[in-house]
């Protein structure tokens, strides 16, 4: 886990193109503003060949109705252009957004990490790590509310920790 973002800090707007369900381009401030949504879950992927990133959006489609239940919008950020983020949407089929970040310039302004130094900078499945981040979005302005930073390409949050994060949200 990690504090690379706090609550302290503004957290950074951002448009991305979106080639799954969901408004395209998708805007982080047009999805705060939605009264119907009191979270935003954002997952910050590796790379369009990782397998542990396939693995984790599979497993949130399989249990995204609970999360619709919960006013929450999921949001996942591949670090590729809009056709390689196009190719995971025709093999899985996503009910949330999908979002294609090709210079990772998102990515990087949420602090993912990329390890391994300029070997890592230059190739996203060596270097990149992966982040989740539950943003409370209630007020209209975004406000993290937890974050997990992965320390390893499979060190990610269980679907029922960000589920659980989500409730505590609303204190349920």
């Amino acid at each position: 886990m990690s504090d690379t973002l706090t609550s302290a800090e503004a957290v950074p707007d951002f448009e991305l193109p979106n080639v799954a369900a969901g408004p395209d381009p998708f805007s982080l401030s047009a999805a705060a503003a939605d009264p119907d949504t009191d979270a935003v879950v954002l997952l910050f992927q590796r790379d369009y060949h990782c397998g542990n990133c396939r693995e984790q959006v599979r497993a949130i489609a399989d249990r995204y109705d609970e999360f619709a239940a919960l006013n929450a919008t999921v949001v996942s950020v591949l670090p590729e252009p809009p056709d390689r983020a196009r190719s995971w949407q025709e093999s899985y089929d996503l009910p949330f957004a999908l979002l294609a970040d090709p210079g990772a310039d998102v990515s990087d302004a949420y602090d993912q990490p990329v390890r391994f130094g300029i070997l890592g900078s230059l190739h996203d499945l060596v270097g990149r790590m992966p982040v989740a981040l539950v943003l409370d979005v209630r007020s209209g302005e975004p406000v993290v509310a937890y974050t997990y930073e992965g320390r390893m390409p499979a060190d990610r949050p269980e679907v029922d920790d960000l589920l659980a994060e989500v409730r505590a949200l609303s204190g349920d």
